[in-house]
């Protein structure tokens, strides 16, 4: 399993970095150009509205971890096989996207028609440990120190 990161506008990049680390599961992040991310394992994309989301669908394999809030790349990344998580802990289920996607669109459609739709609200200290323990979760126990003894012998 691999960790990528739809990291434009991701909000947990330290604890997916964190946890990933502990693993030994490595995290790849992808983003445009407009966005400061230093460290290793990172794509860095052009400016186009879905060059990240591009990038991120073409490297997915089955049995990766994709960490997003967009509902359309979450919906590929489970077409391929993948995990979709939210960075607020949501794991992306095949039977919820047909409904997600609609509700996309239809809020897509009143914004060009002018209306403000209210957007997010703030982002907590509970958001983040609701999606540090998800990530926990998928991932499974932490890898062990590599200067760990053997204790097999």
């Amino acid at each position: 399993m691999r960790v990528l990161v739809d990291a434009d506008a991701c909000p947990v990049l330290a604890i997916i970095r964190r946890l990933c680390a502990a693993a030994g599961v490595e995290a790849i992040t992808v983003a445009s150009y407009r966005h400061d991310i230093d460290g290793d394992n990172h794509i860095m994309v052009g400016p186009e509205k879905e060059a990240a989301d591009m990038a991120i669908i073409n490297r997915t394999r089955k049995g990766d971890l994709v960490v997003t809030q967009d509902w359309g790349l979450a919906g590929l990344v489970l077409a391929k096989g993948a995990i979709a998580l939210s960075p607020w802990g949501h794991q992306f289920r095949d039977d919820e996207m047909d409904g997600r996607l609609a509700q996309r669109a239809f809020n897509a459609r009143l914004r060009r028609g002018g209306v403000r739709l209210p957007g997010p609200k703030r982002r907590t200290t509970a958001d983040d440990e609701a999606f540090e323990q998800a990530l926990r979760g998928l991932l499974g126990p932490p890898s062990p120190p590599e200067s760990a003894c053997d204790l097999t012998r």
